[in-house]
């Protein structure tokens, strides 16, 4: 075949590219074609894979032309220099679509054997249509980190600093942030006649707006606990104040708790959160107490309970995060468990909190990745007070 026949050849290959006619592709090409040019995580060099390869391009680009830029004919070899455009409609190389149009540039290098094209070897910079994509990406991610962190700061900001001590108890808070934040929380507060506040809330939502939220919710409760009422009382302040701030689509759960020390009386009301557990004997206890989560809607009543932890008893507030997780298998760690795990935790010396956070390692496996921060709060009398 004379020279400007073989480069006619390879024109019309391009045409059929362009096209994305198959049929015609297939028909130029050789039946033993060799695709001499993979590309990282490509499979199979002959003629059929090579028109696979063509099918998956169409999905990710339309409108593809090619301008010849360049031609030489060699013996039975045919080099082209060429300019390719297209728009990006589909994922490439794990970059979403952009609608965008890109190009790129190559050198292909094409064997004629009779009148089929047999070989290619192709160089080009494909790679360059997404770098718009790749570069928005970049960016986007950068910007998330940075929201991460902003949140992280927000949270660890509300957290207390240090636990309180209380002559004949224990309080062992254990905190487990997520990756991407979550909302959860926990607080301490110092209130008159030596009694102590305990809160452990969660708002909803990840990121710096639940991070806000929580931070917002903290700082509401703590006014409240200077004033000193009643848990129920002090939710139904917190949430009238919170009701006209908070969007639409957002809530806080909360759990509060007034302990006397000396006594052992633990005054409750709930807003909406998981359900704590009293731990005595082999048993595990639910403290249920009614109420809506705060923020929803204004003018809601928290129904307040009293129960008295004796001597070696123990109480878990902990956030959904805990019984929301699941193992390899989709499985939810849940609520029954839980309480089954707390049931027979049996008062060894290791702290209950230690216990379950191990309970919870093991379930998940290795390689879980955490969805929801996780937060658990034990208050145990460890001797009973005159």
């Amino acid at each position: 075949m004379p020279s400007e026949e073989k480069k006619a050849l390879v024109r019309r290959f391009y045409k059929a590219h362009s096209k994305g006619d198959l049929d015609e592709i297939r028909e130029m090409m050789a039946p033993d074609f060799i695709d001499r040019s993979l590309m990282p995580g490509q499979e199979g060099s002959d003629r059929e894979a090579y028109i696979l390869g063509i099918a998956e391009d169409r999905a990710a680009f339309s409108d593809i032309r090619f301008t010849i830029d360049d031609q030489i004919a060699e013996g039975d070899k045919v080099v082209t220099r060429y300019t390719g455009r297209s728009i990006h409609q589909g994922e490439f190389l794990g970059v979403a679509p952009t609608g965008k149009e890109g190009f790129s540039t190559g050198i292909d290098i094409h064997r004629i054997a009779g009148d089929k094209i047999a070989e290619e070897w192709s160089e080009s910079n494909n790679v360059n249509i997404v770098v718009p994509a790749l570069e928005q990406e970049i960016h986007k991610r950068e910007r998330i980190e940075q929201e991460l962190q902003v949140a992280r700061r927000i949270q660890q900001a509300s957290l207390p600093k240090e636990v309180p001590e209380l002559e004949g108890w224990e309080i062992s808070p254990q905190y487990r942030p997520a990756r991407e934040v979550g909302g959860d929380f926990y607080d301490f507060h110092l209130l008159s006649e030596g009694k102590m506040g305990l809160v452990v809330g969660d708002a909803t939502g990840k990121g710096v707006p639940a991070a806000l939220v929580m931070s917002t919710t903290c700082g509401m409760l703590r006014l409240a606990a200077q004033s000193y009422s009643s848990p129920g009382e002090m939710l139904q302040q917190v949430n009238e104040a919170l009701f006209p701030y908070i969007t639409a689509n957002m809530f806080v759960t909360c759990f509060y708790a007034i302990l006397d020390p000396k006594s052992g009386s633990l005054t409750y009301a709930n807003a909406g959160h998981d359900l704590p557990y009293l731990w005595h004997g082999c048993d595990a206890e639910e403290l249920r107490a009614r109420g809506m989560p705060l923020g929803l809607m204004p003018g809601m009543d928290y129904e307040e309970k009293e129960v008295v932890l004796e001597a070696g008893e123990a109480a878990l507030f902990y956030s959904d995060g805990l019984v929301e997780a699941h193992d390899p298998n989709g499985e939810m760690f849940g609520s029954p468990r839980l309480r089954a795990l707390i049931a027979g935790h049996g008062g060894e010396a290791r702290s209950l909190g230690d216990s379950l956070l191990e309970e919870l390692y093991s379930f998940v496996g290795e390689g879980w990745e955490q969805e929801d921060d996780i937060t658990l709060l034990t208050l145990k009398r460890s001797a009973s007070l005159s």
